[in-house]
């Protein structure tokens, strides 16, 4: 094993600080068996957000490009948290300066990029992954297991939504989210989270159907500053047009059984509601983000009269507590920021050397994340058919 690892964050926005958060984090979780981990850099194009972040969370230093930290001999592994059109240039050319690549989803904005990142992640002489964050997520994986144990058996029905309401006001900032082809919104946005989260659980999806994209805020202003994240910012009375969806569903095929799936950025009121139910030969399971330290479980045992839904609350015996915690108790709390530091104490456990049998599960590949993508083209083509059904191994090259 090496004896130290240099960090950088591409990236200081929302989705940036919370992998700049968690490399800080990653090395304090359970056994101390990684090597030491550097914080070297924040790497933005706006110096203000860049060095505000590498300020609260250690890093050294703020570089203003891509290229600063692929050439700095002192980085050894990075993550790219930036726009999905700009991937796979700065991907490429990190793999190509022999960094190590933690990539945010989805991996590009067209699967043309997305599949020539895998590519290169394939030859890569490093390690190039991208993040499915909620598979990292105690309840979600908890909740894996006991399909895959058999307790809950083969699955029939999966029912799942991603509710967020960053979107829903029309006077809201104009930036990249709102701009790109059909299904490169909410869609791209948080479906494919839920996407994957449904595959994760129900197996590989085989076809879709009844696919429906939908905008319904059809211009924005135009900021008259930068704009980080979802944050609002003043505008201009200039206004661009809208171009990719709002709101998108559609229904599903699954190894193991069928669902639904419904996911906006419009919907007032849930700003980050992941909520899913999950029904089995041998009972079900359900999960809400709003409640990450807990879910509810129905088994088919005992007594009609007294069987239904029950909590179950999170503790140190469920996927990724048990050592996980510095107060490892039961009912100590934790959440969504907590999964990314799971996912980057895999990421660098895998960069590190550690065997896999010794580390948590490996983060998702890049081939991972192009799958997911032709599963978003395929929801796309399926809307642009007036709903018809689209098998997901159809989806072609130039998708």
């Amino acid at each position: 094993m090496v004896d130290s690892l240099g960090v950088a964050v591409i990236g200081a926005g929302m989705a940036g600080k919370a992998h700049a958060a968690a490399y800080r984090t990653a090395s304090a979780l359970y056994s101390p068996t990684l090597p030491e981990i550097r914080l070297v850099s924040i790497g933005d194009v706006n110096e203000r957000f860049g060095t505000l972040a590498a300020r609260r969370f250690g890093y050294r230093q703020w570089d203003s490009s891509w290229q600063a930290i692929a050439e700095n001999p002192e980085i050894d592994v990075v993550s790219v948290v930036i726009a999905n059109s700009l991937h796979r240039e700065v991907v490429e050319g990190l793999l190509a300066a022999g960094k190590h690549v933690l990539c945010e989803k989805p991996l590009s904005d067209t699967l043309v990029d997305a599949r020539a990142m895998a590519d290169a992640a394939r030859s890569a002489a490093t390690v190039a992954k991208v993040g499915f964050t909620f598979r990292r997520t105690p309840g979600i994986a908890f909740i894996r297991d006991l399909i895959h144990s058999g307790e809950l058996g083969k699955v029939l029905h999966f029912s799942g939504r991603y509710w967020t309401d960053y979107g829903c006001d029309p006077h809201g900032p104009m930036s990249w989210r709102f701009a790109g082809e059909p299904g490169s919104g909410a869609l791209a946005d948080v479906g494919s989270h839920l996407a994957y989260v449904a595959e994760f659980l129900c197996g590989d999806m085989t076809s879709v159907s009844g696919g429906q994209l939908s905008t319904v805020i059809t211009e924005r202003p135009v900021p008259l500053g930068a704009v980080m994240g979802h944050d609002h910012a003043e505008v201009s009375d200039v206004f661009e047009p809208v171009t990719n969806d709002d709101y998108a569903a559609f229904s599903a095929t699954f190894q193991n059984g069928v669902g639904a799936l419904e996911v906006s950025r419009v919907a007032a009121g849930h700003a980050n509601s992941l909520t899913f139910e999950v029904f089995c030969e041998n009972g079900a399971a359900s999960f809400d983000q709003r409640r990450p330290a807990e879910i509810q479980l129905f088994l088919r045992e005992g007594r009609s009269a007294q069987n239904g839904y029950r909590q179950v609350i999170l503790g140190p015996e469920h996927p990724y507590i048990a050592g996980g915690l510095a107060m490892d108790a039961p009912s100590v709390g934790f959440g969504q920021n907590d999964a990314f530091a799971y996912q980057a104490r895999a990421f660098l456990e895998e960069v590190a050397g550690i065997a896999e049998a010794d580390s948590l599960p490996r983060c998702a590949t890049c081939d991972d994340g192009v799958h997911n993508m032709e599963l978003l083209a395929a929801v796309a083509r399926s809307a642009a058919d007036n709903g018809a059904t689209v098998s997901t191994s159809t989806i072609g090259a130039n998708a």
